[in-house]
């Protein structure tokens, strides 16, 4: 299934209400490209995170900005990645929720009617709403001269769009190539064949399969597995490595695998030997793991594993671009080979986040249009405080460097947990899987990283990549006053760790001899 029909190629499906007002905003059929007047001060290719932010932030500072998208505006993040996942995600935990309910004392005699089509629609009505903040016509009314077609540079400081009706050529000072990434299957004997879906289709579902093979155990693969299993399918998730989410800590990841399992995820990790036939009755997918042979006969298989940078077809070559598999070449800087062009988001970032995307194109307005920064926001990529959450249950959010990483980079670091099911807020909740993980420098207060697995762990690790942006260190978390009960309190309780660690016999012996000599 494909998110696009076969004989309309921006018609999103399925056809109804709710898509045809996405379309309306993010690819407006009656949409005129406007006639170029002059050179522009930026032209961004591309309308996913990092173009619009980078074409709104320019136009806001006085500057002529174009900005082209070929397909839909919001990119990846509004149409098949953060915004439908997250409204599936929310649905199938409101269903758990439910079929959980009795351990708080509610009874539902006679049992609950699940609706997946209900449910999905309720994304997509969701998505038309939020959809209005990319909109072409928004983006008219902010000053961004927004042109929809195919883009390709033509010379040194031209590109020409390729529109419905007509080509406009377009002249730049500097230019931003923000065309993000698309989903890219491995290569897997049978797979093409018996057809796949991935994130740019999977949201196109209205019935719900019954049976459901996961490939790739990363973010994308184990939250949409979970989500599949917590509204009823059968699933089970497929893995070349052992574990599942293989860059997170081990123990965090662990708790996410226990959880997903409980949900009814089957695992087959340390898979060899994929293969994948078509069969009467659906698909089977057949994979060794530990040992074992296993013939799994699914309805649908998702996905989740690889993506490809979208390079080609935009006259990269003429202009002195350099890429390769991994993306466009760019420097600390986000400038390309051709110093007047630049690059942000998934083009060209090993960060492949919606927040990553927003932060490079502040770095790309304050290197292409202020030679001298104006306190626009960052000036290199190196300067990032990158934090990162994967939406399962629990979720597990990561900020800096894990452990082995600061071993590998000479810094001696001191590491304290504080566990969930000692936070009275997690207890009463009956929500007490995770943890707080914080690794700071020895010898000083440094929060270098942190590790939070936990419900809401996403909204929790603000408040440390707040306090390493800032250089404030554990001493500051300490001393700041942390409401109760909340869930907040995990972090607190971790840096008292750290402070109770460095409060030495030494200190309390002098302490107690001085409380001593006070009662005299």
């Amino acid at each position: 299934m494909s998110l696009m029909s076969a004989d309309s190629q921006h018609l999103v499906l399925p056809d109804d209400e709710h898509n045809r007002k996405l379309v309306g905003n993010v690819h407006p059929s009656d949409w005129v490209n406007p006639e170029p007047d002059g050179r522009y001060n930026l032209v961004v290719i591309g309308a996913g995170t990092a173009g619009l932010v980078t074409a709104v932030i320019a136009a806001g500072v006085g500057a002529k900005v174009a900005l082209i998208e070929r397909h839909l505006m919001g990119g990846d993040c509004l149409n098949v990645g953060c915004v439908p996942s997250k409204g599936m995600i929310r649905a199938a935990n409101a269903w758990v929720h439910v079929r959980d309910v009795s351990a708080f004392g509610a009874r539902i005699p006679d049992g609950v009617s699940q609706d997946f089509g209900a449910a999905m629609a309720r994304m997509r009505q969701l998505r038309a709403r939020i959809s209005h903040v990319d909109s072409a016509h928004r983006y008219k009314a902010l000053g961004v001269d927004v042109y929809i077609g195919q883009a390709r540079f033509d010379g040194g400081d031209t590109v020409v769009v390729e529109g419905s009706a007509g080509n406009r050529t377009l002249a730049f000072v500097k230019a931003a190539v923000c065309t993000g990434a698309r989903a890219a299957a491995p290569s897997i004997p049978g797979l093409e064949e018996a057809g796949y879906l991935t994130n740019e289709t999977v949201f196109s579902l209205t019935t719900l399969p019954a049976r459901v093979g996961v490939i790739g155990a990363g973010p994308i693969g184990c939250e949409l597995a979970q989500a599949f299993a917590r509204f009823g399918s059968r699933v089970s998730l497929i893995e070349a490595m052992h574990g599942i989410l293989p860059n997170e800590d081990r123990d965090a990841a662990e708790l996410v695998q226990q959880s997903m399992g409980r949900d009814g995820v089957t695992l087959l990790c340390c898979g060899k030997d994929l293969r994948v036939e078509q069969v009467s009755d659906g698909k089977r997918l057949v994979v060794d793991s530990h040992g074992q042979h296993y013939a799994l006969t699914v309805d649908e298989i998702l996905v989740g594993v690889g993506r490809a940078p979208n390079v080609h077809g935009l006259g990269l070559e003429k202009v002195g671009v350099d890429y390769d598999h991994k993306g466009i070449t760019v420097n600390d800087r986000l400038q390309t080979t051709n110093p007047r062009i630049y690059a942000a988001g998934d083009v060209c970032s090993q960060y492949k986040f919606t927040h990553a995307a927003d932060a490079m194109a502040q770095i790309v307005i304050q290197n292409a249009l202020f030679p001298h920064p104006f306190g626009l926001g960052y000036a290199s990529v190196q300067s990032l405080t990158m934090p990162w959450c994967t939406f399962t249950a629990p979720e597990v959010a990561h900020v800096g460097v894990y452990e082995a990483e600061a071993a590998k980079q000479g810094l001696k670091v001191e590491t304290y947990t504080y566990k969930f099911d000692e936070v009275d807020r997690a207890i009463l909740d009956g929500d007490e899987d995770g943890f707080a993980r914080l690794h700071i420098q020895a010898g000083t207060d440094r929060i270098l990283g942190a590790t939070i697995v936990g419900s809401h762990a996403g909204d929790l690790i603000s408040e440390v990549s707040v306090a390493m942006k800032a250089g404030a260190g554990a001493k500051t978390i300490a001393a700041t006053i942390h409401p109760y009960p909340t869930r907040a309190e995990v972090i607190k309780k971790a840096v008292n760790l750290w402070r109770k660690a460095h409060f030495t016999p030494r200190t309390k012996s002098l302490l107690t001899r001085l409380f001593a000599w006070m009662r005299r």
